[in-house]
This record gives structure tokens, C-alpha cells and sequence, in this order.
């Protein structure tokens, strides 16, 4: 430092206006500990200071902390004990406080009529799973009365959905080739052993045939679901469904559909083909579809015409007089009863050899526990089911809640989701969830409670101990095409698509991403490449933010963007930046271009004032004192435009180590130039970011503003009112 400027900061606070000086021992320095101090003006138009006084925080004694945690975790009394008792089982709260005038019309016809879509959709959804009939059905009664004992929605309908019955399909197929690499190819009288597969009576005691090796893999899988929904459950983890946006599930439902659709055109068809698996298995299953056409059965295929035929068009009918309707025509039973019985009197099997249901048997299965040796072959792919099952369920939960007026608790609903696979994985049951389209026509026929899950389960109770044998002649193909048809919902997403680019085009651009690699991979991979295009947009739109220049609007004294709103003003000297996104290491290099293209390039300035001094020395010869960059800069550089940077960190959610340096650098290179930096209205966590990382040294007057209308007035004060603390240097100016 100078003599001179010396000299200027050894002179006394006295000697200048008390008002119009800010010292060091008055600083707002973050790094003293318990106080905040900012400018702002007083009624005479002076300068005051804000004394902001933090609240002393305690250091946590972690000792201390885990045994009052345990303490209290611990302690036991009967009010603790019912709340528990109540928070568990849901049904006991609300249950006695049933109004049965008021919801008992309207819980009855809402469940009478889920129960009858129920029947035709849980035997089409098996053959989607890889399962006999009866296991679909098994699967929609039990989830339907473990929800209505552990959940907390009164409106969604659990049971079987079709997403996660083509994941469980694709789990079986595997397991079943690796048991068995022809087992595919071969009836259901194979014995599937550890050791291979031998061709064996499967009514053998002791023997397990191929639709009973299937059941164990996938109620393996459902067990082991459900046991990662109550873990999450417990931990508290549900904020892994942040990362599943709406338009990466619309996207992964959507290109599940395909994968869906084309595991039921062989039905369509009548062909039989074996089911792929793996990457590319759409791919490949239409590959073998076209190689066999010629093989396609006309009495199937006739029928399916037929089918969709009444399907579709009734579909729509339901879709458009929904509001008219109290309850949707149930068209996917009569097409079933219709179908049966055209089949059973035409005899279409013996004379046209097409696939029919087979055999469903009457009453319940002994309850056996899953296959713990499947565990280590299952237990990943078990992982994205659950996740998938619960972020249904949750989301459809709390849209109805919110729409309905009442509240769920989404660890509940875990808790709730989870029970629903692993009890019923010993009756032989697959993985449930929420199903959207079952919610929606339980919601509009007139649902109150989950009282309707229970009329449900009576209605699928009854077909399970009465009606079931008399599906044996129902054609596969008719289910084949219910399960497509049911796909609509999620197929006619295209149509939504020019709405979804103009609201959002990176929306869009993660919708068809997860699509096409849901459809064309496998839904797995699909999920997973969905997720992580989903986090890399994220960072994506961070690392290219936007920024841009303020002015002012007067009569409100609003600091908005320039080259979005007309009429604003910019003060003289002034730059206001704003940076709309956090500082760290991935945009830093972002934030300081556009801070120099937008203001000027202090790097570029500094080196100008080098090559003219330079030349001016050539010509001058002057002896100075100090060093030789500086004497040439003074010698030679005209007054700047812009005397004052003014940073709007409201935008600025954090800073990491990278962005702290990147402050400091900034700082640095127009201090250089005489150029004063200032931050305005940084958030406690960026203040406490600054501290921590020196930014502020106490030597060093810097200021931190919490308006932008201060920062400027402060910067206009320092350079228009004589006697002013200049902050470059900490030197002061007199006449």
C-alpha cells in the first residue's frame, strides 16, 4: 500500500460525516459469530445499518441426543400404545365412525361394480404374468382387504396392474429357462427341479410342475417387494419417488404398453411362440410374430375382431357419457360370458384348436411360504417393482385425497402397499399396486370409503368358490385383447404430446426418452435410463442457466430482467446481475462468462490498460514509486463505464467450495480495475457459505445487502458524496 493511501486509512472517523462512512470494526463480516449488519436508509436519505442478531445455536451433544431419542422411543403408556395400535391399522379409526346412511348406497355400487371389472381384467393380467387364471384372481381379493385394513385412501383400488404383472412375467420367463432351457416349448405336465426337468405326471405328490415352479418365482418376487416397501416404509425413504416425475412414469407406462401389447398379439393370433426376454424382446417377439403368421388361427383371430369390435367402441361410449352414467356398462363381462359361451357350444377348441382358459379350480390353496432360494435371483429385479408399485400408489393416493378433501400419510401407504405383497405372497399371489383406471370408475360410481374394497373382495370371493370353472372354455385371445384395450389410457398419451412441448420441452424430451427405451430395451432398463436422463436434465439446466441484466422499475422500485420487460431503467455506472441457479462446480466457468459478456471483461480490460501503457512509456519517460503495472495503468487507462457490479443472489440456492472461489476470483479481477463487487440478498445458507469460506476478510470491507435497492443506493452514495469509503483498497478520499 502507498504511502498516501496510508496515510488516507489512518485518518479518524471523526474527520469524516458519521453517515456517509462505513468501518471496518462496523462491517457486516459473516464470520463474526452471532450478528448480521446491512445499509439501508434512514428517513433523511442517509445510510443506516441493519443489526441483525443471529440466535446462538447450541453445539449438539450427539451423546445426548441418541438417548433422548431412545428415551422417548422407549417410554410405553396406553395413549402411546393406541396411537401406535390406530396409526398401524388405519381401519380402526375411521371404521367405528362409519355413517352407513350416508356412504353404505355408494361404497356397495362402487364395489360391486370393481369387483365385476375385476374378474375378467385379473384373469387376462395372469396370462400377462406368466401365471394360471386363478392366481390373478387370488391376487385382487387379498390385496383388496389388506388395503382396506392398512391403508389410508379411501378411494384407489388395489389389486392387479398390468405393468407390474408384465415385470413379474419377464422375472418367470427367466427363471423358468434357466430351470428348464425348453421349458418354454413344453406343456404343463414338466416337473421343474433344481437339477433340470423331467417329464413327470404333475399330479405326483412331491412334484412341481411349470405352472407351479411359475407361482413360486413370482410370489418370491412379490414377497421380496413388499419387504422393500415396508423397509422404505420404516426408514422413512419415500423420497425416492421424487426422482420418478409425472412425465417419466407417463413415459415408462406408456412404453410398457407396447411391451404389453406385444406380448398378447401371439393370442391375437393364435400362435404359439416363446416369449422373449431381454433387450430388444419387442424386437424380436415381432420378428417371430411375422416368421409364423402363416401358422395364425382363424377361429382366434375372427374372435378377436369381434372382441375388439364391441370393446372399443363401448369403451369410448363410457368414456363420453361418464358424467350421465351412474355406473360404466360392464362390457368386459359380457364380452367374457358372451365368449365363454360361444366357445363352450361351438366347441371351438376340439374343432378349431383354439387356446382356451383351461381348468380354474374352486376354492383357496394351502398358504406355502415363498421359494427363499429364488431370493439372491430375484431380489434386484424385486427392487424397481417395488419402487414402481409404491410410486403409484402414493401419487394416485394423494391426487384423490387432495381432489376429495382429506389427508393420506404416504409412509402409511407404504406400510399399506407392502403388507399387500407379502401376506398375500404365501396364498400365491403376485405383486399389486393402485391401478389408475379401476380408481377412476370406483371414484365415479359414487366410492366413500374403502368400505368398497370389501364389497369388492365378495364379489371376486364368490367367482372363486362358484364361477370359476365356468371360465374353462373361455379363448385366451378374448383376454388378450381386454388386456389391450385396457391399454388405452396410456396409448393415447400421443395425443397429449403437442401440449406437453408447448408447457414444457425438456418434459417432453424425458417422456420419449423413458418411452422408447422402455419399449424397445425392457422396462427395467427402460426405468432406469429414464431416471438418470430425468437427473442428468436437471443438471443440465443448471450448468446452462439463465442470466441476465436488471433495471429498474421506479415506481415500485422492482429489479426485474431487461430484456424481458420494457421501460426499465438502469442506473448510471450500475450493472445488476442476476444468476438463476446455484453456484458450483458444474456451472462456474457459466457464471463468469456470462458476468463478463453481460458487464464487461475485467481480464480483457486489465490487459488493454497493459499493451497502451506500454506504449505510452515508450514516449514519456516518469519516475514513480511502487510497482510498474500499476504506475502504467494509472498512467494510461480512462475512466470506466461501469464503476459498480452488483450481484443478485436471490436465485442462488447454494455454493459449493468451487463457487465460493469462483466469488473471490470474480471479486479479485474488478477490484483490479476499480470496479466494487457487491452481493445482495443472499439466502442464510449462501451468507453462511461465504463465512465459512473467507470470502469476507477482516481486513477487507465487504458488503452484503439484503435489497438490491440498497446495494445500488450505497453504490451511488460511494461515488457521488465526498468523503466516502471507498470499498476497493479500504482507502479513503478527501478533497
Amino acid at each position: 500500500m502507498s504511502s498516501e493511501n496510508k496515510e488516507q486509512h489512518d485518518l479518524s472517523p471523526r474527520d469524516l460525516p458519521e453517515e456517509a462512512c462505513v468501518f471496518p470494526s462496523e462491517l457486516p463480516l459473516e464470520g463474526q459469530r452471532g450478528s448480521s449488519t446491512d445499509l439501508t436508509r434512514d428517513g433523511r436519505g442517509a445510510f443506516r445499518r441493519i443489526h441483525l442478531e443471529l440466535r446462538e445455536k447450541p453445539d449438539p451433544d450427539v451423546k445426548q441426543l441418541v438417548i433422548r431419542k431412545i428415551q422417548k422411543s422407549c417410554q410405553c403408556s396406553a395413549t402411546k400404545v393406541r396411537s401406535g395400535i390406530f396409526d398401524f391399522l388405519p381401519v380402526l379409526r375411521w371404521l367405528p365412525k362409519y355413517d352407513l346412511k350416508k356412504n353404505i348406497l355408494g361404497d356397495v355400487m362402487s364395489g360391486l361394480i370393481v369387483g365385476i371389472l375385476l374378474v375378467p381384467q385379473s384373469i387376462a393380467y395372469s396370462l400377462l404374468a406368466g401365471q394360471e387364471p386363478i392366481y390373478g384372481l387370488y391376487t385382487s381379493f387379498f390385496a383388496s382387504i389388506i388395503y382396506f385394513l392398512f391403508g389410508t385412501s379411501r378411494h384407489i383400488s388395489v389389486g392387479i396392474f398390468g405393468i407390474l404383472c408384465l415385470m413379474i412375467g419377464e422375472v418367470v420367463d427367466r427363471e423358468l429357462h434357466k430351470a428348464c432351457p425348453d421349458i418354454a416349448s413344453t406343456s404343463s405336465s414338466l416337473a421343474v427341479f433344481s437339477n433340470g426337468c423331467v417329464a413327470v405326471n404333475h399330479t405326483l405328490d412331491g412334484l412341481c410342475d411349470k405352472s407351479c415352479y411359475a407361482i413360486k418365482i413370482g410370489s418370491t418376487v412379490t414377497f421380496m417387494a413388499g419387504v422393500y416397501q415396508v423397509a422404505m416404509g420404516f426408514f422413512q425413504v419415500g423420497f425416492v419417488s421424487v426422482y420418478l416425475s409425472d412425465a417419466l412414469l407417463s413415459g415408462f407406462v406408456t412404453g410398457a404398453s407396447f411391451t404389453i401389447l406385444t406380448s398378447q398379439a401371439k393370442y391375437l393370433l393364435g400362435l404359439s411362440l416363446p416369449r422373449s426376454n431381454g433387450v430388444g424382446s419387442v424386437i424380436t417377439t415381432w420378428i417371430h410374430i411375422f416368421r409364423n403368421i402363416h401358422k395364425t388361427n382363424i377361429c382366434d383371430l375372427i374372435t378377436s375382431l369381434l372382441c375388439f369390435l364391441v370393446l372399443v367402441p363401448t369403451k369410448e361410449l363410457n368414456e363420453h357419457f361418464k358424467a350421465k352414467l351412474k355406473a360404466p356398462i360392464p362390457v368386459e363381462l359380457i364380452v367374457v360370458v358372451a365368449a365363454t359361451l360361444a366357445s363352450h357350444f361351438g366347441k371351438l377348441h376340439e374343432t378349431y384348436k383354439s387356446s382356451i382358459a383351461g381348468h380354474i379350480p374352486t376354492g383357496f390353496m394351502p398358504p406355502k411360504a415363498p421359494d427363499w432360494s429364488l431370493i439372491p435371483n430375484v431380489a434386484v429385479d424385486a427392487i424397481a417393482i417395488s419402487i414402481i408399485g409404491f410410486a403409484i400408489t402414493v401419487s394416485l393416493s394423494e391426487m384423490f385425497a387432495k381432489k376429495h378433501g382429506y389427508t393420506v400419510k404416504a409412509n402409511q401407504e407404504m406400510y399399506a402397499i407392502g403388507f399387500c405383497n407379502i401376506i398375500p405372497s404365501f396364498f400365491h399371489c403376485i405383486t399389486t399396486s393402485a391401478a389408475l383406471a379401476k380408481t377412476l370408475v370406483k371414484e365415479s360410481t359414487g366410492c366413500q370409503t374403502q368400505v368398497s374394497a370389501i364389497v369388492t373382495a365378495l364379489v371376486l370371493l364368490l367367482v372363486l368358490l362358484v364361477i370359476a370353472p365356468l371360465f374353462y372354455s373361455l379363448q385366451k385371445c378374448v383376454l388378450g385383447v381386454i388386456t389391450i384395450v385396457n391399454l388405452r389410457g396410456a396409448l393415447l398419451k400421443f395425443r397429449d404430446l403437442p401440449k406437453m412441448w408447448r408447457l414444457s420441452r425438456m418434459d417432453t424430451v424425458i417422456w420419449f426418452v423413458t418411452m422408447l427405451s422402455s419399449a424397445l430395451l425392457s422396462t427395467e432398463i427402460g426405468l432406469l435410463v429414464g431416471v438418470c436422463f430425468s437427473m442428468f436434465c436437471v443438471i443440465l439446466r443448471t450448468q446452462k442457466p439463465k442470466n441476465s441484466l436488471l433495471g429498474l422499475e421506479e415506481e415500485s422500485e422492482t429489479f426485474e430482467s431487461i430484456s424481458t420487460y420494457k421501460n426499465l431503467r438502469s442506473k448510471s455506472g450500475i450493472k445488476v446481475f442476476r444468476f438463476i441457479a446455484p453456484l458450483y462446480y458444474i456451472n462456474k466457468e457459466c457464471f463468469k462468462s456470462a458476468l463478463y459478456k453481460k458487464t464487461l471483461n475485467p481480464v480483457l480490460v486489465k490487459a488493454a490498460w497493459k499493451k497502451a501503457a506500454k506504449r505510452k512509456l515508450k514516449e514519456e519517460t516518469v519516475t514513480f514509486r511502487g510497482d510498474p503495472d500499476e504506475v502504467s495503468m494509472q498512467l494510461s487507462h480512462d475512466p470506466l463505464e461501469v464503476h459498480t457490479i452488483v450481484i443478485d443472489c436471490s436465485a442462488i440456492q447454494f455454493l459449493d467450495t468451487a463457487g465460493i472461489h469462483t466469488l473471490k476470483e470474480v471479486r479479485r479481477d474488478y477490484e483490479a480495475i476499480g470496479i466494487q463487487v457487491l452481493l445482495a440478498q443472499c439466502n442464510p445458507s449462501v451468507r453462511d457459505s461465504l463465512a465459512r469460506g473467507e470470502y469476507c476478510k477482516k481486513e477487507e470491507e465487504s458488503l452484503l445487502f439484503y435489497s438490491l435497492s440498497e446495494a445500488v443506493a450505497f453504490a451511488e452514495d460511494s461515488q457521488n458524496q465526498k468523503g466516502v469509503c471507498v470499498v476497493n483498497g479500504l482507502s479513503l478520499s478527501g478533497d
